[in-house]
């Protein structure tokens, strides 16, 4: 686990001249797992806009540098932080980075996701650990870090991506056994952190879009339309972290189609 960029005082101070001060999260700290492509870029890129300081995880780090720039471009603040969710220490590096740089996290948007397409009788115990490790055990790990960073601080906001494939009642297509259990998992995960967050004023949700325009939906479901983009779909993230989704702690939103 590396970080490819940190901001130096110089910089930081270029930042605060030209970041969107007025933006709606003017002032927060938000990590995006995921960022680099899907919807985690696009959520990655709109928070920076709105004035976040915002760190990018992922494990392709030469994605995560291109991102960086082009929000420096733009005037944000970012950091890219090369990290594997699945894996304890390299998120525990994640959060005290972040920390370092910015400050304590007040937005964490866990975005990073897996998918494979196997016949459930074909299916290797290998390839249901890595699904399950991006999706749940790292939801996990990342959550689990955030309470530990926004407890002291005195709250924050958790938005777990989930999907529609983990909402009971609804179509699922077959060969994708790990991935629908996965989801499951980051619903129930998120309605108990919920629970447990409520208390230390940490809003925890579940987001469950339907078919998102990503390359994951055309590896998982090429026959699917998709009927969102992942800006659409970040534009919704933005608002659920802001104050005005405050009575929404607790919410899995189920997110159809429209058409």
């Amino acid at each position: 686990m590396s970080s490819l960029s940190t901001p130096s005082d110089s910089t930081n101070q270029r930042h605060d001249k030209r970041a969107n001060q007025n933006g709606a999260l003017a002032g927060k700290v938000a990590i995006v797992t995921g960022a680099s492509r899907g919807i985690g870029r696009a959520t990655a890129h709109l928070f920076a806009r709105e004035g976040a300081a915002v760190v990018l995880a992922s494990r392709n780090g030469d994605a995560l540098a291109s991102h960086v720039h082009e929000i420096e471009a733009q005037g944000g603040r970012t950091l890219a932080i090369v990290t594997d969710v699945a894996d304890e220490v390299s998120v525990q590096a994640l959060f005290t980075q972040t920390a370092e740089a910015f400050g304590p996290v007040d937005i964490l948007v866990n975005s990073a996701g897996a998918v494979a397409r196997v016949p459930f009788a074909e299916m290797a115990t290998a390839t249901w650990d890595t699904v399950l490790g991006v999706n749940l055990r790292g939801t996990f790990l990342c959550c689990r870090e955030a309470f530990r960073a926004m407890i002291p601080h005195g709250g924050g906001v958790i938005i777990n991506l989930s999907s529609l494939s983990g909402v009971r009642g609804v179509e699922k297509f077959p060969g994708l056994s790990a991935y629908n259990t996965s989801k499951f998992g980051v619903a129930g995960l998120s309605e108990i952190l919920a629970v447990e967050g409520r208390p230390h004023n940490i809003r925890v949700i579940a987001v469950s879009p339907g078919a998102v325009d990503t390359e994951m939906l055309r590896e998982a479901a090429p026959h699917l339309k998709a009927d969102m983009t992942p800006d659409e779909l970040a534009r919704i993230l933005l608002f659920l972290a802001g104050p005005d989704a405050r009575p929404l702690g607790g919410t899995n939103l189920e997110i159809f189609s429209n058409g």
